[in-house]
């Protein structure tokens, strides 16, 4: 081979020669202190120094459960000499660690899927010039951009043991790790993992040994947030009465059996209603048997009285894994007994494989768009505009897929196709009464502030088929003018301004017409909702619903 041949073959090898340089740099500066992959605790910050370099895309495993804490502290310890301007992935910014490498100048960019409690922080950060955010995404989104454009060279992940070949063992919170390892080791970067214990053999390899480059075992635990627990203590009756006109005027009336159900109360009261409402409707294998969804508490009197057949989990939740070890008829459990999730697969179900999306937003404007992000806070969206958009690319028929489909083309000369069901369910005001329902959304001045390129819309109004409130269901399938619209939307919106604002001539029109269904026209007594109907009323309830298998977080204890 000649000079000129040789040169030209490094032209294609340069991310490949830059990892080797890294690596080299490693074995100098920690020596002794590294054992194969293995890198002792109190030698991390002397790692993310030697294999960092500025303007480096950097993920950072922060799920809206597990985190990889002790890295993303760490990195918060670099010296900012030789780490500075680095460019962050993150799915979930949940600790303060995520945003501090902000404050201290380490990093300068940020693209992200949801904030959650650092949604205000966030957006102070971004107004003062200390954060450049690239763009808000789903996660789906976030996980297919790290295969394109935004290919992580170094990844901070979490999991719950390694062996010494560097093979890690994630256990039931797999969530974002298999994507986020993938697209940084076949694209020649690094992958540093956290993990609970370092041990002689796995229960079961969940990512290869060869795609990890260093393990270190944390001092503690990673920390996990039990983000879908939900007390059933504080389920109001309102909520009682909304979950019952759900399951009567949507889960019945489709036939809904494959979906996906947002975070909140609202849907947790459905989930307590299925064993025993709707149980007494003789919905029992006709409705909600197959889920896209986290292994709710609040679901296991469901999955005893028969009604779920199968759940596949994005991510576990806290004190559910001897339960769901116990049910792997329901979920997708490994030979080892523990479940295996995946956030991008379960991601890619609930937005192919489901017929309906149901969950809770902040505001929505007259033309139904659906957002979380409020004056003051960035916080981005997560899962749930994959979930709640309807699946163009779908082909597959279902009852419900099809009549969702006839309903909204009804009447016009088109090509027959289905549509998926998106529900926003929502009391007319949320706390502090600041009302669900606005004429204009936060997110437009959002958008002027963050300067960003479009307002960050959580549900786009086309893609919304149904609003439900206490008030009832407005069903947005069979409106066929944008007045009819945005009427159905005032119609079930209460004593809100928008709520009051409505044309009560058009609306007992709609209502009429079967578009707007108060509860009564669903041969629903308001009477008859009370607590009850939950078929657990407490933390309790739900643990002797299991059998004693579901070990409740302390702080959900009152015991």
């Amino acid at each position: 081979m000649n000079h000129s041949e040789s040169q030209a073959d490094l032209r294609w090898t340069t991310q490949q020669r830059n990892r080797s340089s890294r690596l080299e740099r490693v074995q100098a500066a920690l020596g002794g202190a590294l054992d194969g992959k293995i890198v002792l605790a109190s030698h991390i910050v002397d790692l993310l120094n030697a294999v960092l370099e500025p303007g480096d895309r950097v993920c950072l495993e922060g799920n809206n459960q597990k985190q990889a804490d002790f890295l993303g502290k760490a990195l918060t310890r670099v010296d900012t000499s030789r780490v500075h301007d680095l460019h962050m992935l993150l799915s979930v910014l949940s600790l303060p660690e995520h945003l501090d490498v902000f404050d201290k100048g380490i990093a300068s960019k940020l693209d992200f899927s949801f904030s959650g409690p650092q949604a205000g922080r966030l957006a102070k950060l971004a107004q003062s010039g200390k954060l450049n955010i690239g763009a808000i995404h789903t996660y789906l989104e976030l996980f297919a951009r790290y295969f394109i454009d935004l290919t992580p060279r170094v990844s901070l992940v979490a999991a719950e043991m390694a062996d010494r070949e560097g093979n890690l063992y994630t256990g039931p919170n797999t969530e974002d790790t298999p994507a986020i390892a993938e697209a940084t080791a076949f694209k020649s970067g690094i992958v540093i993992a956290q993990v609970n214990q370092i041990v002689d053999r796995l229960p079961r390899v969940d990512i290869p040994g060869d795609w990890v480059g260093y393990v270190v075992q944390s001092p503690t635990p990673y920390y996990i947030e039990p983000l879908f627990t939900r007390d059933p203590a504080q389920i109001s009756e309102i909520q009682v009465l909304m979950a019952m006109m759900a399951i009567k005027g949507i889960y019945a009336e489709y036939e809904i059996e494959r979906l996906n159900h947002g975070i909140g109360f609202d849907t947790a009261a459905i989930e307590l209603l299925l064993p025993t409402y709707a149980a007494s409707l003789g919905l029992k294998g006709k409705i909600a048997r197959h889920w896209a969804l986290n292994p709710h508490p609040a679901l296991i009197p469901a999955i005893e009285a028969g009604f779920v057949e199968s759940v596949h989990s994005f991510g576990s939740e806290l004190g559910m894994e001897k339960y769901i070890s116990a049910r792997p008829d329901v979920f997708f459990v490994g030979p080892d007994g523990s479940m295996r999730s995946n956030r991008a697969f379960s991601q890619a179900a609930g937005h192919y494989a489901c017929d309906m999306f149901i969950g809770s937003t902040l505001q929505i404007d007259l033309q139904g768009n659906s957002s979380t992000a409020t004056l003051g806070r960035i916080a981005g969206f997560g899962g749930a505009p994959n979930m709640g958009a309807d699946a163009r690319g779908r082909r597959h028929p279902s009852k419900a897929w099809l009549k969702a489909g006839e309903q909204a083309r009804q009447g016009r000369n088109v090509i027959p196709r289905g549509q998926k069901l998106v529900v926003q369910m929502v009391e007319t005001f949320r706390e502090h009464m600041a009302p669900a329902f606005v004429e204009k959304l936060d997110a437009w001045q959002l958008a002027e502030q963050a300067n960003m390129a479009i307002p960050p819309v959580m549900i786009y109004g086309d893609d919304v088929t149904h609003i439900l409130t206490e008030e009832g269901i407005a069903n947005l399938l069979l409106c066929r003018s944008e007045e009819e619209r945005e009427q159905a939307i005032r119609g079930v919106a209460g004593y809100t301004p928008v709520g009051m604002g409505r044309d009560k001539r058009i609306v007992e029109n709609l209502r009429d017409r079967g578009i707007i269904q108060r509860p009564e026209d669903l041969g629903i007594d308001k009477r008859m909702a009370t607590r009850d109907l939950l078929a657990a009323k407490n933390m309790k309830g739900l643990v002797r619903a299991s059998g004693g298998l579901y070990d409740p977080p302390k702080r959900f204890r009152n015991w």
